[in-house]
């Protein structure tokens, strides 16, 4: 299977399906808030970042929609100039916040050294074993193969089966206990990229975070005084790396132990497992009931949340229900006292120290456990070309019958 550098980033059609068939099944799922009349008056607001994966996801979502409501054509048939909503508004700020977060960008992005676990990994012992039975497969001198061009013939693999359906040839090469390994190879650049690694990397979602609780807050407000929902459903589109910090921030698939070089078989049973987390069409909703025969008055408003249209226990209760009030209190921090501003301005020295800090401790445990000494490995960036299913963020609000308020975010990736 062939494809052109053009297709670099560009989603595929089983992309559009997947958020075609999506839209679907939320609106089954959620009928008295994506409604027709909603979409046909223009009530659902449509946000996505400026990559074109994200924006034809958009597209993809709205036609999906179109096609449950109108019913006469297939969904990839429907023109979007056609779909009586509202276009997708650009916003990269909010859905491609780490763009825009100095410090991000200068101590992880741009830093190779904050890599330092993943280099420590492709250089241990368990990714030895696979390159020494890759090499006796393919017959090739083991100082040809690296950890690297590992990834690049297991990611073949998965993205022709994920995109096509087909079982590659490069499927054939790794056994269960390799996937295991170049899964967690994967997982440690997630969690010191856009994990738990550095506090920057889920402090610069921040301000995704506070728009949620904004639409949120909206929207009690106003049941309160018994208003119309003002803006009824928020649908946006992000990225993996949208989501992922945006669950860390919150505490969640959180591991007692950091994720490091050298702990292979102890993470055998880790939470952090980003395939899970952030598969392709990833999605995270929030849901605000309004429930009018309570105790009290802060048990009025209770929310849900779902990750990938599952249930999904709050990391300070472990109940998939939690009143408003409650949420709020837990994050009253990350509400309150969480400024992009100040959290993401690379003249802050705090950070600076606080990067080395971590640094220079998951380097020493690094050094101990794996007797490497004075050394450095520099990152080698394979760049492969990626047919991403794009991710969304997804907002509905919405009253029925009184008995609920809704508010729904997903994020898709």
């Amino acid at each position: 299977m062939w494809y052109e550098e053009w297709m670099d980033g560009q989603l595929v059609r089983k992309g559009e399906r997947d958020m075609e068939h999506l839209a679907a099944r939320l609106s089954a799922s959620f009928p008295s808030l994506l409604t027709k009349d909603r979409f046909r008056h223009r009530q659902m607001q449509f946000i996505t970042s400026s990559k074109h994966r994200c924006v034809d996801s958009a597209k993809a979502f709205i036609r999906g929609l179109a096609h449950r409501f109108q019913g006469h054509q297939e969904a990839s048939e429907i023109e979007l100039q056609d779909a009586p909503c509202s276009e997708p508004v650009i916003n990269d700020y909010l859905m491609r916040f780490f763009d825009h977060c100095e410090k991000f960008v200068t101590y992880i992005e741009e830093n190779d050294t904050a890599m330092h676990q993943v280099d420590a990994f492709k250089e241990g012992p368990e990714m030895k074993r696979v390159l020494e039975k890759m090499a006796a497969l393919l017959d090739v001198p083991l100082k040809d193969l690296n950890a690297d061009l590992a990834q690049v013939a297991f990611f073949t693999c998965s993205f022709e089966l994920a995109i096509n359906n087909v079982i590659s040839p490069w499927c054939s090469v790794f056994d269960e206990e390799d996937s295991k390994v170049l899964e967690y190879l994967n997982d440690l650049k997630q969690y010191w990229k856009r994990g738990y690694g550095y506090d920057i990397n889920s402090r610069a979602s921040c301000v995704l975070f506070q728009d949620i609780f904004k639409h949120l807050d909206r929207a009690v407000t106003e049941s309160k005084s018994s208003q119309p929902i003002t803006t009824p459903v928020v649908l946006q589109f992000g990225h993996a790396e949208t989501l992922q910090p945006l669950l860390v921030l919150m505490g969640l698939f959180k591991d007692e132990e950091p994720l490091n070089a050298s702990n292979f078989a102890k993470q055998s049973e880790r939470m952090f497992r980003s395939g899970r987390i952030v598969p392709y069409a990833s999605n995270l909703v929030f849901v605000l009931y309004h429930c009018e025969q309570v105790h009290s008055s802060e048990a009025e408003y209770q929310v849900q949340m779902l990750l990938n249209e599952k249930s999904l226990p709050f990391p300070h209760s472990g109940k998939s229900v939690a009143s408003y009030h409650d949420l709020q209190m837990q994050y009253s921090n990350l509400l309150q006292g969480c400024n992009a501003k100040d959290e993401c301005e690379k003249s802050d020295q705090t950070m600076k120290h606080k990067i080395v800090k971590q640094y220079c401790s998951s380097f020493a445990r690094m050094l101990y456990y794996t007797g490497v000494k004075n050394k450095l490995v520099s990152i080698v960036e394979h760049h492969l070309l990626y047919f991403g299913l794009a991710s969304f963020f997804f907002f509905l609000q919405d009253s029925a019958g009184a008995q609920y308020y809704s508010v729904f975010y997903l994020a898709i990736t």
